[in-house]
């Protein structure tokens, strides 16, 4: 087996700038502000801060979804947060997420503003609050805040347990790699088996729990994740590939997939979105261009 044996862990453990691969300079042991920098404030209620990542997506494909639906209080500002950058550190984006991760929302509708962080609540605040895509039956609702759960539990393995020693890592440490494939195989099994008796993953009706799960276990499927999809032999998993292609249909998914994203072809990337108007392709391509 590769890596390092013989490593014992020191007795106190300090922290050294150097660890950490391709993120180890915006990682680091304490919370807090590193820079004083404001947020920018657009002219709809909802302010979201974020990335294209797939915890951004999460939110952009639940706003245009909503949207699509005709809840025109679903308008919003998606302004772009470089993380490789460090933005998440400043001042103004602490203030809305003191956990410094993105994606953050204010919701300005209101007499006072309210902040939101974290996905999967930011998910079911704009479900409860518009009053789509989370179901009022007990049974339903309980089924799909279950599924919207998994995923936040168990997206860490795939994103900094798998993807980070696959992906990212500077040394491939087979026992890691092996330890958190294994883990998210399972994870697709789990998906596979619930998709083969249902067509969403909260019953008949597509819900949160499909848009907090498809971002992270769609891409990864479709291939879009890590390069990984032949090393997990994800054609194993026919019913999540059909669940992950039914939802990539929706126009709604593909808008909010390409909100705040700074990867893939120029025409995928909306680099900020303002205004339903941006997905126009030369707004797109004059965004891409100004980077």
């Amino acid at each position: 087996m590769s890596g390092s044996p013989d490593y014992t862990p020191p007795k106190v453990w300090t922290w050294n700038k150097a660890n950490g691969g391709q993120f180890a300079s915006i990682n680091r042991p304490i919370a807090g502000p590193t820079h004083d920098k404001e947020l920018p404030v657009g002219r709809h209620p909802l302010q979201l801060y974020s990335l294209g990542t797939p915890n951004g997506q999460k939110v952009t494909i639940m706003l245009e979804e909503l949207l699509a639906l005709g809840h025109e209080g679903a308008e919003y500002d998606a302004w772009l947060i470089k993380i490789g950058d460090g933005d998440q550190f400043g001042s103004g984006f602490v203030a809305v997420n003191p956990n410094s991760k993105i994606p953050a929302l204010m919701d300005r509708s209101g007499p006072k503003p309210i902040r939101v962080f974290e996905s999967g609540a930011i998910l079911t605040y704009l479900a409860e609050k518009f009053g789509a895509f989370l179901p009022t039956e007990p049974a339903a609702r309980a089924e799909c805040l279950s599924w919207l759960f998994w995923q936040m539990g168990s997206a860490p393995y795939l994103g900094g347990g798998f993807g980070h020693f696959y992906a990212y890592a500077p040394t491939k440490i087979e026992y890691a790699i092996d330890r958190f494939a294994m883990e998210v195989k399972r994870q697709l099994d789990v998906l596979d088996r619930r998709l083969a008796e249902s067509e969403y993953l909260a019953g008949s009706d597509y819900t949160i729990a499909d848009i907090a799960v498809w971002p992270w276990y769609g891409g990864l499927v479709k291939g879009w994740t890590y390069g990984a999809a032949e090393f997990l032999q994800v054609e194993e998993y026919k019913n999540v590939l059909r669940w992950a292609d039914s939802i990539y249909s929706r126009p709604a998914v593909q808008r909010g997939r390409m909100v705040n994203r700074l990867s893939g072809e120029p025409s995928s990337q909306l680099h900020e979105r303002h205004d339903a108007s941006d997905f126009d392709t030369r707004t797109q391509d004059k965004l891409a261009a100004a980077e």
